[in-house]
């Protein structure tokens, strides 16, 4: 029993409730600091130095140095390098030309001493960037027919017609290059339709959002939609990709209401690919079901992060897990301590484990999968079995910020050593991170989609920019290209059009 006097009232408590309160009075001050530093904090991911000298296991090169031994001599190796061109130069290497030449007149030549004709003697170029806004005009498909004076037995006259090219959508203002711009508009620079309307109407042209919105459902459902399933296709048959998910508002859902989240799932190719392929696929839920039915032709490894609809995929699918992830609760852990507490603390030392494991990769990053593999076998493997061990060591009370970052390390070790599997994969899910985050880039200019069409038109668009930005096209031309083409084109010919395809024009790539 403990007894506290307070004026003349005595709080008597017993050693369980006492220690309870010190418990709950700990994870309050923990979510206090963790919380100031999600606010106020920096947001990098990077360690402090101290934390990386926390394991002497680590600490090889320094116990085996010996100080007593003389430096080793520099050999002084002396070169002459050729100039290199200037970074302006390259960068306006890829850009036309326009040349203003600014020259006197005869009369401004005469020499006001000798009244001699003056020579020119060089020439001084000053480099600038000139911007030429889009502009729109008004293109008129003027096609002739022509009839012959004669007749045929049948008093039928012949008639023939020019071709030309067929509408993009009938009975519509949209061409290819006015549809590409608001889709590269939308979607990579993220404006909103509602700022592309009011910007038109400052250029005296009335184009209501609606009917971007409908130009962009209809182009993307009657010819992207074919490069998007073939790209899913060439996706499934790698041996190892990414998935990632993130929510997504689209207001008029049959049978829900506007506020209720849906979500846009993300699925990638790893670095192991020839091609990267960038799929986004909207969906009402973040059930299980939906990557159990988008990756029902999949047979490999699949990088994700800790979320559990993952993990109840057929057998076929090897779900790796993201030690990245895993990461964040240590670094959480850590930020939530003062600074003079965080050295020799388990936070600081469960992140130096997964920094060693991390700094590994960076120096394997250049081998072959074989070889990669062999290495984290001998060198990586045993740190991890290390780590894993020591944090089922902790006993850390379950509600704490130590017994979270235990609790998901334990729970996610059979994916988290999936890793070691093959040396193709990686040890993170940074790659659908990354993709995912163009997505809610956009996402927060233009918030919301109004309906389960513009949802998967939305997805169809992200999809193919993404991966097309991925294989160095230039966006808009691309999407250019394919309303030119897609028209005309046969099934059978799509795969000529995929980003990677070598038959692109030009104009479609970055310049170098």
């Amino acid at each position: 029993m403990r007894s506290n006097g307070i004026g003349d009232e005595t709080v008597t408590v017993s050693k369980a409730e006492y220690e309870a309160l010190q418990q709950q009075n700990a994870w309050l001050m923990e979510q206090l600091e963790l919380l100031k530093r999600r606010m106020f904090g920096t947001s990098s991911q990077q360690l402090d130095v101290d934390t990386r000298d926390q394991l002497n296991l680590f600490n090889e090169a320094e116990a085996l140095a010996d100080q007593r031994l003389p430096e080793p001599e520099l050999e002084e190796i002396t070169y002459k390098r050729k100039k290199q061109k200037g970074k302006r130069e390259q960068d306006l290497s890829g850009l036309p030309v326009e040349r203003i030449e600014h020259e006197l007149s005869p009369e401004e030549r005469i020499c006001p001493e000798c009244g001699k004709v003056m020579n020119d003697i060089g020439v001084h170029t000053r480099r600038s960037l000139k911007v030429l806004p889009a502009r729109m005009i008004v293109v008129e498909d003027a096609v002739h027919t022509y009839a012959c004076d004669c007749e045929t037995d049948d008093g039928h006259t012949p008639i023939v017609t020019a071709e030309a090219p067929a509408p993009l959508i009938p009975g519509s203002l949209a061409t290819p290059s006015l549809v590409s711009y608001l889709m590269t508009q939308k979607y990579q620079n993220g404006l909103p339709l509602y700022r592309l309307e009011r910007g038109f109407q400052l250029d005296g042209i009335n184009i209501s959002r609606q009917t971007m919105a409908n130009w962009i459902i209809t182009c993307a459902g009657c010819y992207l939609l074919a490069i998007y399933l073939l790209m899913i296709s060439f996706l499934l048959k790698e041996p190892a990709i990414h998935a990632d998910e993130t929510t997504y508002q689209v207001l008029k859902e049959p049978g829900r209401r506007p506020q209720t989240k849906s979500y846009e799932w993300l699925y990638r190719t790893s670095g192991c690919a020839a091609h990267p392929i960038v799929i986004y696929e909207y969906q009402e839920t973040r059930s299980h079901k939906h990557p159990e039915k988008f990756l029902k032709d999949f047979k490999g490894y699949l990088h994700t992060d800790g979320y559990d609809g993952y993990h109840d995929l057929p057998a076929d699918i090897i779900v790796v897990g993201c030690w990245f992830h895993a990461r964040q609760y240590w670094e959480n852990l850590l930020k939530s301590m003062p600074k003079d507490k965080r050295a020799g603390s388990a936070a600081a030392k469960g992140l130096a484990y997964i920094q060693k494991l991390f700094d590994f990769e960076r120096e394997w990053k250049n081998l072959t999968p074989e070889k990669r593999l062999e290495k984290r076998l001998v060198e990586s493997k045993p740190v991890s079995d290390a780590f894993f061990n020591w944090a089922a060591s902790l006993g850390a009370l379950p509600k704490s910020l130590l017994g979270e970052a235990v609790h998901y390390t334990l729970s996610q070790r059979k994916y988290l050593e999936n890793v070691y599997l093959d040396g193709r994969l990686e040890l993170s899910n940074n790659r659908a991170e990354r993709s995912v985050k163009s997505f809610v880039i956009g996402r927060k200019a233009w918030l919301f989609a109004a309906t389960p069409e513009g949802a998967k038109a939305s997805s169809v668009v992200y999809s193919i920019i993404e991966t097309a930005k991925e294989n160095g096209l230039r966006p808009f031309q691309y999407l250019q290209y394919l309303l030119e083409t897609l028209p005309n084109t046969t099934t059978g010919n799509l795969e000529a059009l995929l980003p990677w395809s070598d038959t692109l024009p030009e104009e479609c790539r970055v310049p170098k």
